[in-house]
């Protein structure tokens, strides 16, 4: 169950959405369509959410976004140039207007001292406008990891709005 005020800001970025007119779609590797969840735990949702991609896997983000498997190789699932070719692929394999990517090592396991636990690369990728990628590292377990994700995914749209 997602958090009321996770439910709470999603209502509100879908009522800022539909007022634009903006078309939503998402590209999740850490969250596990988290993002996508929140967004369409709203009714009427079907208006501004368009899809939603959950991939997990390298193979995953090759196949259904067409981020290069060399790129992966090159930099690694969790980093900026991949998450914004994993936003650049849900935007034009979509309907959307506007396709957030995340990409990161939610825990407790998979972090390096170069790729920690909590770190999560974020991609934005809008018509008409240039590229937005970002790296946070957030605090906590699993759970806390993949809220603050979500949550600032939210707030990265709500900017591009």
């Amino acid at each position: 169950m997602l958090p009321e005020s996770t439910l709470s800001e999603a209502e509100s970025l879908l009522a800022a959405c539909r007022t634009k007119g903006v078309m939503l779609a998402t590209a999740e590797s850490c969250t596990g369509g988290l993002i996508a969840a929140a967004l369409t735990a709203i009714a009427g949702s079907s208006d501004v959410v368009d899809r939603g991609f959950v991939t997990y896997s390298n193979q995953a983000k090759n196949e259904m976004l067409g981020v290069p498997l060399p790129l992966i190789e090159a930099r690694g699932a969790v980093s900026e140039p991949v998450a914004a070719a994993m936003a650049e692929g849900a935007l034009v394999r979509s309907r959307a207007t506007i396709a957030v990517s995340v990409t990161g090592v939610a825990g407790p396991g998979g972090g390096s001292a170069e790729k920690p636990v909590g770190l999560v690369c974020f991609g934005l990728a809008r018509t008409g406008s240039p590229m937005v990628t970002e790296r946070q590292i957030f605090a906590g377990d699993r759970a806390a990891i993949r809220a603050a994700t979500v949550a600032r995914a939210f707030e990265m749209i709500r900017t591009a709005l």
